[in-house]
């Protein structure tokens, strides 16, 4: 998760949760979020709701926080449970049902995935991970860009015919004209770069 928070969206789940009784599902989100914080891992962070919002939604959205990690059940089977078919485990004790609220949260899950906030993880995504992502790897190339400029200027300088690692040996023209070349590119990569920095400051 550390590997990831700064490229994605982190959406945390305790699987398996018909594995645990229910005061143990509370203990694992309890430890799960403490460990979360102490590692400044960095989850999908709930928009706050809009003033005008009505309260059903309000009471939808703080739940949907407190059950952060969202403890779900998969099934791949459907089973007969109290004269309806429903997909969930069939175990001696009973039935675990994937889509019971009671039983676990793949509903709630479901629904903000789904329903409530996909467009905010969209916006989330592409304005921010993306847009960071592209400005880190922006930076990486202008760094090669300004070390491979440096050289072959301390390489002109200094008078040597020893050839650059990167060029072959006896061709001087295609080295100046790649300098143009990388000058020109370093240029657009930095005016791109004042651009996504002027607007992340924007959003923020």
């Amino acid at each position: 998760m550390r590997a990831l928070h700064q490229r994605v969206n982190i959406v945390p789940i305790l699987a398996k949760a018909d594995t645990l009784t229910p005061s143990e599902v509370e203990h694992k989100k309890s430890k799960i979020r403490e460990e979360i914080e102490h590692f400044g891992i960095k989850i999908y962070q709930f928009p706050d709701c809009d003033s005008d919002e009505d309260e059903d939604f309000k009471l939808q959205d703080q739940a949907l926080k407190e059950s952060i990690p969202f403890a779900v059940i998969g099934s791949n089977t459907v089973v007969e449970a109290r004269g309806r078919r429903v997909r969930g485990r069939l175990y001696p004790w009973g039935i675990v049902e994937v889509e019971n609220p009671g039983h676990c949260d793949f509903v709630k899950l479901r629904t903000m995935l789904v329903r409530t906030h996909m467009q905010d993880l969209k916006d989330v995504t592409r304005e921010t991970h993306y847009e960071n992502y592209r400005a880190q790897c922006i930076q990486s190339m202008t760094r090669l860009v300004v070390k491979e400029r440096n050289r072959n200027k301390l390489t002109r300088e200094s008078g040597t015919d020893f050839p650059i690692p990167t060029v072959p040996p006896g061709t001087d023209p295609d080295t100046e004209r790649l300098i143009r070349e990388k000058d020109e590119e370093l240029r657009r990569m930095q005016e791109m770069l004042h651009k996504i920095q002027r607007q992340m400051k924007e959003t923020h």
